[in-house]
């Protein structure tokens, strides 16, 4: 889809479910779309870097189980919060530092060698934790997933905390500020040029003095860092390290860029269209969810949504 178009489908399903549902509106439930959509932003934005030049990872929901088990394991070993999570993060550059040096290395295909690693992360995570949740992690654990900014709480007599303004929730801040600075890092910087160089036409770029594997390599260790930050995210929200979390996050972060225009052909995209198919994901399940429409017709509607955001893009290169 062209990012004019993504944006308009978002605000007709913002108006559509709004109108089928009095409660989509409240504040509550924006909250929570905020939050759910956090976590795919994070890895779409570092897919959309992959994915504009010319590659594809599909080990970021595995990256994501394994980096946010990292940090639990080493926090619960009595590591402080804020170096167990970047330990966390780290684990997951290194994941993706190796799809990097294996697709440009061993010059096997994109989709072959994160397709390994996305076994090789899973199995590990399940591995490391014998398939059982690690909890008990305390309450700074919870503050990045939970926490937000602004919020306004009053006591109330019986001694129940009220909430007077929720705040904005951290996720939110960090997906924003992660957004800005690769957008910026894409528009305004040389590596930025380069991954687009490497996508669009990779024999030229070479042929430019484009280093194209250190290029590529940047890409994937971008994307399994973001991973490992979404891992930090999602587990915090949880307040619980689940090794199984982040089943089928890639596909729909594959979705989120796609939908907001990134061509799998490589050489197009951009964060701000990547951070649109995004809430066009979070709003269509959240929204089909308060219609009581099931997770599998759920899955059903965003395939077809997939599905007729690459044929659009398809029709568009043929121009």
């Amino acid at each position: 889809m062209h990012r004019l178009s993504a944006l308009l489908t978002l605000v007709l399903l913002i108006i559509g479910f709004s109108l089928a549902s009095q409660s989509f509106f409240s504040v509550n439930n924006g909250l929570t779309v905020l939050l759910q959509t956090s976590v795919i932003g994070l890895l779409g934005i570092g897919l959309t870097m992959v994915i504009i030049t010319g590659g594809i990872d599909l080990s970021v929901g595995s990256v994501l189980a394994l980096s946010g088990v990292a940090s639990a394991m080493v926090i619960k070993a009595g590591l402080p919060v804020i170096p167990g999570m970047t330990f966390g993060v780290i684990v997951g550059a290194a994941c993706g530092a190796i799809n990097g040096l294996v697709v440009t290395r061993l010059r096997i295909p994109p989709f072959v060698a994160t397709l390994g690693m996305m076994l090789m992360a899973r199995g590990l995570a399940l591995q490391l934790t014998g398939a059982a949740p690690i909890s008990r992690l305390g309450d700074a654990f919870g503050v990045l997933g939970n926490g937000a900014l602004f919020r306004v709480v009053e006591m109330q007599p019986n001694g129940f905390p009220k909430v007077i303004f929720p705040g904005i929730p951290y996720p939110a801040i960090l997906l924003l500020l992660v957004a800005i600075a690769v957008a910026y890092m894409l528009r305004r910087r040389q590596i930025g040029r380069h991954i687009y160089a490497t996508g669009s036409n990779e024999e030229a770029a070479r042929l430019s003095g484009v280093r194209v594997d250190h290029t590529k390599l940047y890409a994937y260790v971008m994307s399994g860092a973001l991973a490992g930050l979404a891992g930090n995210v999602l587990m915090s929200r949880l307040v619980t390290a689940q090794p199984s979390e982040g089943v089928m996050y890639e596909l729909d972060a594959i979705a989120a860029a796609v939908i907001g225009g990134a061509s799998l052909s490589g050489g197009v995209g951009t964060v701000s269209g990547t951070l649109i198919g995004a809430f066009i994901i979070g709003i269509l399940r959240n929204g089909l969810n308060m219609a009581g429409v099931s997770a599998f017709i759920q899955q059903i509607v965003i395939g077809a949504v997939v599905i007729g955001a690459v044929w659009i893009d398809q029709i568009r290169a043929r121009q």
